[in-house]
C-alpha cells in the first residue's frame, strides 16, 4: 500500500535553537528522547537507533546546520520515503516551531502521528519547556 506524506507542527516555547538542533541530529540528543540509545558511524552519515532489544539503521540524506535534517530509514526499499526535522520561525509570534515530515499508509497516520505527539512531548520535557 502507498504511503502519504504528512506534516505536523509543533511550537517549542522557550527552547532555543542550539539546543533543538542538538536533540534533533546529535547522538546525545537522539537518545533522551527519540530512541533508547544511538550510535553514529565513523564518517557520521549513519545513525543506529536502538530500542530495547530491536534495531534499525538510518542514513543522513540532507542536512542544513540548524536548521533542517532528513533521514533514511537503510531498510527502506524506496528512496522516496523518509523522515525530517525542520526548525523554523513562525511568522506571527517569532516563536521557534519544529515541523516534521513523514510517511505512513493511510490507516496508519493517526497511529503515526500519535507516535510523534509522545515522542516531542517527551523531547519537550527533557528541554524543559512544555
Amino acid at each position: 500500500m502507498p504511503r502519504e506524506k504528512f506534516h505536523i507542527e509543533f511550537v517549542m516555547g522557550s527552547a532555543s535553537q542550539a539546543s533543538l538542533w542538538k536533540m534533533i541530529s546529535k547522538i546525545d540528543g537522539l537518545s533522551q528522547w527519540f530512541a533508547d540509545e544511538v550510535e553514529i558511524s565513523e564518517d557520521e552519515t549513519k545513525y543506529i537507533f536502538h530500542w530495547g532489544k530491536s534495531s534499525n539503521e538510518a542514513e543522513v540524506v540532507y542536512v542544513r546546520p540548524q536548521s533542517n535534517i532528513r533521514y533514511r530509514w537503510m531498510d527502506e526499499e524506496d528512496d522516496q520515503y523518509y523522515f525530517e526535522f525542520r526548525i523554523h520561525k513562525l511568522e506571527l509570534s517569532r516563536e521557534l516551531a519544529l515541523q516534521i515530515t513523514d510517511f505512513a499508509s493511510p490507516d496508519e497516520k493517526g497511529d503515526a502521528i500519535s507516535l510523534w505527539e509522545a515522542q516531542i512531548d517527551e523531547m519537550m520535557r527533557q528541554l524543559g519547556v512544555s
